[in-house]
């Protein structure tokens, strides 16, 4: 295991970076920009509730939590309780911290690590503006004057000049990098370009102004081929310069006392040969940065073209329609027109179906005309007998407690009995008004006004499976009933 990573997984725990690789990256990604931006803006940290209501409100924007395959969000069945279950994921990796006041109160808190993990992110998916400045510019012009070493630059305090100019040959290459990233990201665009409108915004507002005018324009300007040669010949001949060389093996032996003179001249030569590797590096990717704008002219002409011949093509067909329409139909609506009357070529295909069948097709509702309600006659007896039957059927057919209750007292024995579930399929059940009543001892075991118990001994032994015994066409468990 490298340094890095040993360093890295000291201060986070291996989950850490696990809820950015899943299925649910999206998800989880969401809900940790949500619960920072909050909690940037409380000192105290979030209540848990308030945390719980950010995260609900993220899951519902993402409706593709049914095909999951995580066994916590899977197991949700609302929206609440997949809330629930990713807030404590996120606090199980690490991303957050939860507190228990000692009056109740639960805080949540994101983790310093994860702040930082998470401004990265923001930084890749909303990248900033790519631009030049004159950074590398500085630093041809501190090391060299004329293809010589720059002596009045360096002569005061080279040591520090040196350092400057390696800070700013990093951040110039840094700027170079994403000159050329942000010319891909434009190339991609306009690639993906449907309409010329789109095409010529892409290459005239947005190509035009953040890269034509801030970054390449500066970049051809600044005629950096000329004087990085210039600055590796001023490089080559600081070598010779004993004097520069002892200076700076000075200053880094007065920062860092224990160090051997022999140390801290090999110091400041890898140092100068670090500016040089550098220096060969900044060719080669503004030579890239040329390639990559002309190929993305190249593609936004090419695109231009292909978009213009495109809709060019369908415009003439539809005015040679309209110039048909015109000639045969002149004076008429296009309403109209008998369609009859037109002679359409054969169909180039050899048999045309509704892909999805009629069933596809929109069926619109039927509206049935209002009548007249008809009042019952009071004094027929026969609607008020049919109304009764018909209630007493659907009270003696509901599952209730009652119905419950009165199958357990027609069962022989005092207050105690156990029966268990064969020997009342064996004895009481014989028929599907037997079995519903046993469905309702069932369904209401755990209710308050229940005059029984239900154990089973599945759960009693903590099985994974258990026995069953069939009756009629059902299977039913094997539990105990006992009378209270």
């Amino acid at each position: 295991m490298s340094v890095l990573a040993a360093q890295l997984f000291r201060e986070v725990r291996p989950d850490f970076f696990r809820v950015l690789a899943g299925p649910l990256a999206r998800l989880y990604v969401d809900a940790l920009d949500s619960l920072e931006r909050e909690a940037s803006q409380r000192n105290q940290g979030l209540d848990r509730a308030e945390a719980l209501a950010l995260v609900e409100q993220v899951v519902e924007q993402h409706g593709d939590l049914a095909r999951t395959d995580d066994e916590l969000i899977a197991a949700a069945t609302s929206n609440r309780e997949r809330a629930r279950a990713v807030l404590d994921t996120l606090r199980a990796s690490g991303w957050l911290q939860e507190e228990e006041r000692s009056d109740w109160q639960r805080l949540v808190f994101f983790d310093p690590n994860g702040t930082v993990l998470l401004h990265a992110l923001r930084r890749i998916a909303f990248p900033e503006a790519a631009f030049f400045s004159d950074k590398l510019v500085n630093v041809c012009a501190t090391l060299s004057r004329g293809g010589e070493v720059n002596l009045d630059a360096l002569h005061e305090d080279p040591w520090a000049q040196v350092e400057t100019c390696v800070a700013n040959l990093q951040a110039g290459l840094a700027e170079l990098r994403g000159m050329q990233k942000s010319i891909e990201r434009h190339t991609k665009q306009q690639l993906a370009a449907t309409s010329l409108k789109e095409n010529l915004a892409l290459l005239y507002d947005q190509f035009a102004e953040r890269i034509g005018r801030t970054c390449y324009a500066q970049l051809v300007h600044s005629r950096l081929p000329t004087k990085l040669s210039e600055t590796h010949r001023a490089l080559e001949s600081l070598s010779s310069h004993a004097d520069l060389l002892t200076k700076m093996q000075s200053e880094v032996m007065r920062r860092e006392p224990a160090l051997p003179a022999e140390t801290a001249m090999s110091r400041v030569r890898l140092r100068i040969n670090e500016l040089e590797e550098m220096l060969q590096q900044i060719e080669p990717l503004a030579d890239t940065i040329d390639r990559r704008t002309a190929e993305f002219a190249r593609r936004s002409q090419a695109r231009f073209r292909y978009l213009q011949e495109t809709t060019s093509e369908n415009r003439a067909r539809v005015q040679t329609l309209f110039e048909t329409l015109n000639q045969h139909f002149s004076g008429l609506r296009v309403t109209d027109i008998d369609a009859l009357a037109l002679e359409f070529p054969a169909l180039a295909l050899h048999d045309a179906r509704i892909l999805g069948g009629l069933e596809s097709l929109y069926t619109p509702r039927l509206r049935r005309a209002a009548g007249e309600i008809e009042p019952l006659e009071d004094d027929d007896p026969r609607y008020a007998d049919r109304a009764l039957a018909q209630l007493e059927s659907n009270l003696r057919d509901s599952l209730t407690v009652s119905r419950a209750n009165h199958f357990i007292a027609a069962l022989p024995g005092e207050s105690g009995t156990t029966w268990s579930s064969d020997e009342l399929l064996r004895q009481h059940v014989h028929n599907d008004e037997d079995v519903s009543d046993l469905i309702a001892c069932l369904l209401h075991a755990c209710s308050a006004d229940a005059r029984f118990e239900v154990q089973v001994p599945r759960v009693e032994t903590e099985a994974d499976t258990g026995d069953f015994d069939a009756k009629l066409q059902y299977r039913i468990e094997r539990f105990k009933l006992v009378k209270k």
